[in-house]
């Protein structure tokens, strides 16, 4: 299964160690849309991108 993640910078923490457990934990694929550093940054930007590789087949599921 291929999962998109995403998330603003308030979540980036946790959205990197959700990636981590997804991979390792879970055997899933991740593919992250973003953000890529803690600093500022606005959630819906990265919203679309997973709602997009969702919607396209992409990705089977996606994490906001």
């Amino acid at each position: 299964m291929k999962i998109a993640i995403a998330g603003d910078h308030g979540g980036y923490a946790l959205k990197e160690k959700l990636k981590v457990y997804i991979q390792e934990e879970l055997g899933h694929e991740c593919q992250d849309y973003g953000c890529y550093q803690p600093e500022a940054c606005d959630y819906p930007d990265y919203a679309f991108l997973v709602a997009g590789a969702v919607a396209n087949g992409v990705c089977d599921f996606g994490i906001m």
